[in-house]
């Protein structure tokens, strides 16, 4: 295992920002991982765990301790009467496992098509999209635990999965490394068609859409809002959608309600149902009420002009062009709105992933 000295780590980000780590390894074995994380606890480095570098925002002054991006790869398939169980590494890219499945008629996993990163990354945020959450295929996730060393087996039911969330990246937060997650997929699945957008793209189609069709449908719709990585467009210089969507209670839904139909009467408000008889409001339509348009910029900072979630490098950005743009696009809403906006990426090196033995995994 080589542990190399001041890497840069824009590079290994899909924002393309970001100072060096005064330490890098890479560790493609559970064996490799906890070397290096022995390393880092025996000379009190900081350590920063990544995988696909897509959801991450370094720090303009790096990452002061060592950054291990996990190399874990390998899928094993385990095929029984109605499901098979996937086996996968926790180094390996997202899509093509999703590609994999919907190849082999394996439904449970088809509108999570095009996002980018790796499978370590999926259960830490509970990635969803288009109806679809990773949390209801995931059986259990393998993990090893920072400060002994040891490795367990999660049960789904252990890992607390909600709203892009999970004890990964809330209650335990740098507790854990993923290794390798396991998914339970249905064999000849039917095709999740919940979410609007979906909907819409097979209205009138004849028969149901098969896993293949909705896989399609998914990549063509993240194409059109640029949540594709295509090397040279600028849009696609990003960490994703850049705030969670609300999640809040019927009283405040209702007053958000009542302010829209004063103030943007021509743009009814979306809002869906959530767990726990709860109401998740649009970041989208709050951050485009507030005044900020798609293609607005800030300076080298601004936001897609695909997709008004996405905060990007329009060329030369700087962390503290994002996060200035980010801190202005919360401010706004919330003096218009009344609502705080969560962010979702994962902040390296900056106050907020900055201490002794801080571990973050990105997907």
């Amino acid at each position: 295992m080589i542990f190399q000295e001041n890497i840069p780590l824009a590079p290994l980000t899909t924002l393309k920002i970001g100072g060096p780590a005064r330490y890098f390894a890479e560790a493609a074995s559970e064996a490799e991982v906890k070397e290096a994380v022995a390393r880092a606890a025996g000379q009190r480095l900081p350590l920063l765990v990544m995988g696909g570098g897509s959801n991450l925002v370094v720090a303009d002054e790096g990452w002061p301790g060592l950054a291990l991006k996990i190399a874990i790869r390998g899928t094993i398939k385990d095929v029984r009467a109605r499901q098979t169980k996937f086996t996968v590494g926790a180094g390996e890219p997202w899509d093509p496992i999703v590609e994999h499945a919907v190849r082999e008629n394996c439904g449970g996993l088809e509108c999570l098509s095009g996002i980018p990163g790796t499978v370590g990354g999926t259960p830490i945020q509970n990635v969803g999209a288009y109806g679809q959450e990773v949390a209801e295929a995931i059986t259990y996730v393998r993990v090893l635990e920072i400060a002994t060393g040891e490795i367990h087996d999660l049960k789904n039911s252990e890992c607390a999965f909600g709203y892009r969330t999970s004890i990964f990246n809330n209650s335990e937060r740098g507790r854990h490394i993923v290794l390798k997650v396991v998914f339970h997929l249905a064999n000849n699945g039917r095709p999740r068609i919940e979410y609007a957008d979906l909907k819409k793209h097979f209205a009138g189609s004849p028969g149901t859409p098969t896993l293949q069709q909705v896989r399609e449908a998914v990549l063509e719709i993240r194409r059109s809002k640029a949540m594709l990585i295509v090397e040279g467009d600028e849009d696609c210089r990003s960490a994703g959608s850049f705030f969670k969507n609300p999640v809040v209670s019927h009283a405040e839904a209702g007053r958000v309600q009542a302010l829209a139909e004063q103030r943007a009467p021509q743009a009814p408000m979306p809002r869906y149902r959530a767990e726990n008889d709860l109401v998740k409001l649009s970041a989208a339509w709050l951050v485009e009420q507030s005044g900020f348009h798609k293609g607005y910029t800030l300076g080298a900072a601004g936001i897609s002009s695909k997709h008004s979630l996405a905060i990007v490098n329009r060329g030369g950005a700087t962390a503290r062009d994002i996060l200035a743009l980010k801190d202005q696009i919360q401010q706004r809403v919330f003096d218009s709105w009344g609502v705080e906006l969560t962010p979702e990426p994962v902040f390296v090196g900056m106050q907020e992933a900055v201490s002794t033995q801080h571990s973050v995994l990105s997907p």
